[in-house]
């Protein structure tokens, strides 16, 4: 019984967990190993690590620099597969290498598999000259059947003699009371530096792992990325344990999806531009010509985004885009090498935890060059042309950059607006036609808020003065201002603060008529509005009072209605009134009753006329349905309703459009004189903004994900927004001086960004890709959960809140050019990026203190506060130090502690990206999990060989250069200006280029 009850408990546990002395296993446990951990898709099938000894060299007096490169072969292939390398150990015959091999669910390794260690040693890394020293086999069924899953195997180099020993040590098979490498046998110190003893007591448990989202198999994550590449690493601590590391980095299908809708709304939105342009009607020669400008510069930036739509939808290649295509203009808005990297570490408790970074090449508009700057210089030189063109021009109407923000909108309010009337018009009906009288109350009150917002909208000077100018641009107008006078007569519009007037000059001035005209006419209007309102609340009110008391006579009712008609006829001929609902008192609507329709005033000749269905009822239509006239029937509340509800909607729709093309013009008028430039540095804007927007859905989709059941951070993303930190490492000389001017504007624009999350309609791959709706004035993203995953959200977020972004970016040049641009050139670009994102990061926190509690966020090993961290990052940016890295790794630090999302990015996210990268994981895995001090540099001299940043690197060099050690040394290229100048020389450079290309390709 014992015996069945220990072979039970055994079943259950891991397989990972099985102690020593298991003295063999069975095909079906092989099977079981080899089958990978259903519970964690990323877990590997299989990790060993290696380790070296008494390793020998030909050249006695001289220590090997060596690592380990893997093959596999599993039969019946006939031929050896390059799988993995180890870093490379300088100075020592007994290397131990801190990256283990990982083989995982996609490699398909089965026990049969065979695997090969060749030992190199590298005499010049610069140079990539090496040779082997010698290599071992093992197949993976010795290794999983062997009692202490351990090989020990002999090094033997191509003449077969022996060059020493490599150990193979499968980590699934440790428990905590077993110590596969001896301590005792390992090397103390590799030239001078300690190596503390690495301790193999890892749990596998699951059950005491958190909820992990996996790039390969998550249902979101996996619809969003693709091209998963993992590197397993083991790093000592400082109580003697160790670290368990996996490193992924992905590629994102959204690279290519998220500018395919960008350009597409951008198409959407000019070509209504266009569309409202045209609509404006007939103008008078000088504003005919302006409008045909600029709708000339429009229908040809419509054309470019054709063309950039058409190439986007055509294009078959990765879903990332290589920095050799930085400047091609078919993928210009795609963003440059954008990937997600990730770093999960498991602690010696077996909990994970998670860090990711998007990488990104600066977001710049490579293909328009950077010959007159970017996007900060561009801009300044727009503005100052834009008042030069205003004071030099005669005819042109100078607005304050408000008036056109505050137009702009205005035209979005009434748009929307405008829409919401007229759904709830409808939803009105639906009530009145199911003769449900609390929806009735109910959709009645809603509708009556939405008419009265559109009215506050519309009524300011602004509008008013832009409908006085676009009438005085109509040909009528022009024509009827002919007076019989000598001295010249013209119209001059000018722009007093936010009111245009239309002064008439001349001896005969009539310019009071004329504007006194236009005023009673666009009364008119509001008072259409107005009174389609009163007369459906009268009429709901009336229905809803024969509902609850329907024995009570309707001739009361009648008789009121005849003595409101009569009370107000004498009024027909008196002047119309603005409706401002605002202004008027409680007293004055309860002691004044609203007129009936009957006291609007006559349409004049120059005024579209109503159709005869949407004409203002007259009493004795209102009187319609009474139970005077008949008995209440089921369509009499529907029919009751129906011409009040279409004078209303048909009103509504003649104040918009007047409305909405006085702003058209406003905003004609405006970017006329400088309308070329303004379309240019627009499309130069669109690119940027493109680039930087699909990093940032990237970086919300994978944080939302992973803080799914994190309440804390829910309640902080509804409540302030989500932070946003971008980091860059662009010098501020030549052409990347440009790029961060683009990049700064593009980040800043993010503002304008807002994320909503929804449920998906179905469990396939498209159905929860993101969708971006808007216009340049403000985008808004849906993210699409699945059903699990979006119930488990907050309520607020459930019902559709808007979620705002806070975009920061600082920004510090490392390279050899910004050695040149501290010496000789300007900095202050920087300096003033890195100033105001640190105001806007305290402002973010000022927020946060002041509406959150502090355990929202997340926890931390370090023991600098946050205020401390903000205090020390503000005094590093006023330092005005040269290279101050130390701005990164705060503004970092200060990221993670506060929820943020994190995206770092150079030229072309390779070199410099890589080497903050792997620089930020390594100083995490210190000061929040304890990694050794004495191996920080091994480690990170690890992570930046073979990791997972390597795989950037041979995606955008093809392939051609698998090994990141034996790559071309780029002091190569920096002397080919010289070598042009001998051609002796450049025939020895190339000869020997080829020779030494070959001999790297034969070694790899």
């Amino acid at each position: 019984m014992a015996g069945g009850r220990e072979r039970r408990e055994r079943t259950q546990r891991p397989w990972s967990v099985y102690r020593a002395n298991t003295f063999e296993l069975s095909s079906e446990m092989i099977g079981l190993a080899l089958a990978g951990n259903s519970q964690d898709p990323d877990e590997p099938v299989l990790e060993f690590s290696v380790a070296c000894t008494e390793l020998a060299t030909p050249a006695l007096e001289r220590k090997p620099n060596s690592f380990v490169a893997v093959s596999c072969t599993t039969p019946p292939q006939a031929f050896w597969t390059k799988h993995a390398q180890t870093e490379v150990i300088e100075g020592t015959s007994n290397p131990m290498f801190l990256s283990s091999i990982a083989f995982f669910q996609d490699c398909n390794i089965n026990p049969q598999t065979q695997v090969k260690l060749a030992v190199y040693d590298v005499k010049d890394r610069s140079q990539g000259t090496m040779y082997m020293l010698g290599s071992a086999l093992f197949a993976v069924k010795e290794l999983l059947q062997e009692k202490s899953h351990r090989l020990e195997l002999e090094l033997r180099s191509a003449e077969n003699q022996r060059v020493g020993k490599v150990t193979v040590t499968a980590w699934q098979m440790e428990d905590r009371a077993d110590h596969r490498m001896s301590v005792r046998s390992l090397p103390e110190s590799i030239n001078g530096r300690t190596v503390l003893p690495v301790d193999e007591s890892l749990t596998e448990s699951m059950g005491v792992r958190i909820k992990y989202a996996s790039l390969c198999k998550d249902s979101l994550l996996r619809s969003v990325f693709g091209g998963t590449m993992s590197r397993m690493y083991r790093f000592p601590t400082t109580d003697g344990k160790h670290l368990r590391v996996l490193e992924q980095m992905a590629e994102s299908v959204l690279s290519l999806n998220i500018p395919r809708q960008f350009v597409k709304l951008l198409l959407e939105e000019d070509a209504a531009r266009v569309c409202e342009l045209e609509e404006l009607g007939e103008l008078s020669p000088c504003w005919e010509n302006l409008r045909q400008q600029i709708v000339s510069q429009y229908q040809s930036i419509t054309l470019a985004y054709q063309e950039t739509l058409s190439d986007l939808s055509n294009y078959r290649g990765p879903s990332f885009k290589a920095s050799n295509l930085k400047a091609d203009k078919k993928l210009e808005f795609m963003p440059t090498n954008l990937h997600v990297q990730r770093m999960r570490v498991q602690d010696e408790l077996g909990f994970e935890h998670t860090y990711d970074v998007i990488t990104i090449g600066a977001p710049a508009a490579h293909c328009q060059g950077f010959k007159s700057g970017g996007l900060r210089k561009l801009i300044q030189k727009f503005e100052e042309a834009k008042k030069h063109s205003a004071l030099s021009s005669s005819q042109s109407i100078v607005y304050i950059p408000q008036d056109i923000i505050r137009a702009k909108e205005i035209i979005a309010h009434i748009n929307t607006l405008k829409t919401q009337v007229n759904y709830y018009a409808e939803r009105l009906s639906r009530a009145a036609k199911d003769r449900s009288a609390s929806g009735l109350e109910r959709t009645l009150a809603i509708l009556t808020d939405k008419t009265h917002q559109l009215v506050t909208v519309c009524d300011c000077k602004l509008l008013a003065s832009a409908i006085q100018a676009l009438n005085a641009a109509r040909p009528e107008y022009i024509a009827s201002k002919a007076s019989p006078t000598t001295e010249p007569e013209q119209v001059v519009l000018r722009n007093d603060q936010d009111t245009l007037l239309a002064k008439w000059s001349g001896r005969n001035s009539r310019s009071s008529l004329h504007v006194d005209w236009h005023e009673e006419e666009w009364e008119k209007v509001w008072v259409n509005v107005d009174k389609s309102l009163e007369c459906i609340i009268q009429r709901v009110d009336k229905l809803l009072q024969k509902e609850r008391r329907p024995s009570s006579s309707s001739l009361d009712c009648t008789q009121h209605d005849l003595q409101g008609g009569s009370s107000k006829k004498g009024e027909e001929k008196r002047r119309a009134f603005w409706i401002n609902p605002g202004s008027l008192s409680q007293d004055s609507l309860s002691s004044e009753p609203p007129p009936p329709s009957s006291s609007l005033p006559p349409y004049s000749s120059s005024s579209p006329a109503l159709s005869s269905s949407a004409r203002p009822p007259s009493p004795e239509q209102e009187n319609y349905g009474s139970p005077s006239a008949e008995e209440a029937y089921p369509g009499e509340w529907s029919e009751a309703l129906y011409p009040l509800l279409t004078t209303l909607t048909e009103c509504v729709a003649m104040m918009t459009d007047k409305a909405k093309k006085s702003m058209v013009f406003l905003l004609m008028q405006d970017s006329a004189p400088t309308i070329a430039m303004d379309v240019s540095l627009q499309y130069r804007r669109d690119v940027v903004f493109c680039q930087t927007l699909t990093a940032l859905i990237c970086g919300f989709i994978i944080k939302l994900r992973n803080c799914l059941r994190d309440n804390g951070f829910l309640r902080q993303l509804y409540t302030i927004g989500l932070l946003a930190q971008f980091e860059s490492l662009l010098s501020t000389y030549g052409e990347e001086l440009a790029m961060l001017e683009d990049m700064s504007i593009g980040v800043m624009d993010l503002r304008n960004v807002t994320f909503k999350v929804t449920q998906a309609t179905g469990s396939s791959a498209p159905d929860m890709l993101p969708i971006i709706t808007g216009n340049r004035d403000g985008f808004n993203v849906r993210i699409p959960l699945p059903g699990s995953m979006f119930d488990a959200l907050p309520r607020e977020i459930q019902s559709g809140m808007l979620l705002r972004v806070q975009p920061v970016h600082f920004n510090v040049g490392i390279n050899e050019q910004q050695t040149l641009a501290e010496k000789f050139g300007d900095t202050s670009l920087q300096e003033i990026i890195n100033v105001e994102s640190l105001s806007r990061l305290n402002s973010y926190y000022e927020q946060f203190k002041e509406v959150l509690p502090e355990d929202c966020l997340p926890r931390s090993r370090s023991q600098t506060c946050l205020p401390e961290l903000l205090r020390f990052l503000g005094q590093n940016v006023n330092a005005r130090k040269n290279k101050n890295v130390d701005i990164l790794w705060q503004a970092a630090e200060i990221c993670r502690r506060l929820n943020g999302v994190r995206f770092t990015s150079c030229k072309s996210a390779k070199d410099r990206t890589a080497m903050s990268v792997t620089l930020e994981q390594c100083l995490i895995l210190q000061h929040e999990h304890g990694m050794a001090p004495q191996v920080f540099t091994q480690a990170l001299d690890c992570m930046r060989s073979v990791g997972t940043r390597e795989g950037v690197i041979q995606k955008n060099l093809s392939g051609l250069l698998p090994v990141r050690d034996l790559r071309l040394d780029p002091s190569l290229m920096y002397s080919l200006p010289l070598l042009a100048l001998s051609p002796n020389l450049l025939v020895v450079w190339i000869f020997l280029s080829v020779a030494y290309f070959l001999a790297k390709v034969r070694c790899s």
